[in-house]
């Protein structure tokens, strides 16, 4: 495996496990969750899934060819209330996530060299990757916190629960985890 394809294998598997954790917290919530606004000027879940689904749509179809900033986005339009289906939703966010993975794993080590553009800005293929991984983690970041702040009742942690890392380091076998390094 050359380090260009190392690389990117821990980019997707990384990203994959970002999209799970997303995944996790936002299927806890009910209809009416996953569209709650904890106030009148955040966005709720569904509108950081509608977003960051058209932002990778926009970004990783034909990659390596056209401007990241798509003429048929409408940007604005993301961070309107979803008034579609659950379902439509799941799949605007799949394609998003789909045109981000399918591209990864294509890349070449030739195309790690090259230069796209993103609103006419010029990026490294590699700025382009952590751009896009820098902004993916901060919606995932907030899809969970959201999730958890607005979500009535029982909750499935998605890491290790509070109280309950001793319990971890000793499956690990990590006797005393205070002590481990």
């Amino acid at each position: 495996m050359t380090t260009h394809s190392a690389w990117l294998h821990q980019i997707i598997e990384r990203s994959r496990k970002q999209k799970s954790m997303a995944e996790r917290a936002f299927n806890q919530l009910t209809d009416a969750e996953l569209h709650r606004r904890p106030s009148p000027t955040f966005n709720s879940v569904a509108t950081i899934m509608r977003h960051l689904g058209g932002n990778m749509l926009s970004r990783w179809t034909d990659f390596l060819t056209t401007d990241g900033e798509k003429p048929n986005r409408n940007r604005e339009n993301e961070f309107a209330d979803w008034t579609g289906t659950g379902d439509e939703l799941i799949a605007h966010w799949n394609r998003g996530w789909s045109a981000f993975f399918d591209t990864l794993e294509k890349l070449t080590d030739e195309d790690c060299t090259k230069t796209i553009f993103i609103r006419t800005q010029p990026h490294t293929v590699p700025q382009a990757i952590i751009r896009a991984l820098d902004h993916a983690a901060y919606h995932v970041g907030q899809i969970v916190f959201l999730s958890r702040l607005i979500h009535e009742g029982d909750w499935t942690w998605l890491t290790i629960a509070p109280g309950k890392s001793d319990a971890f380091n000793r499956q690990l076998g990590l006797d005393d985890s205070k002590n481990a390094r």
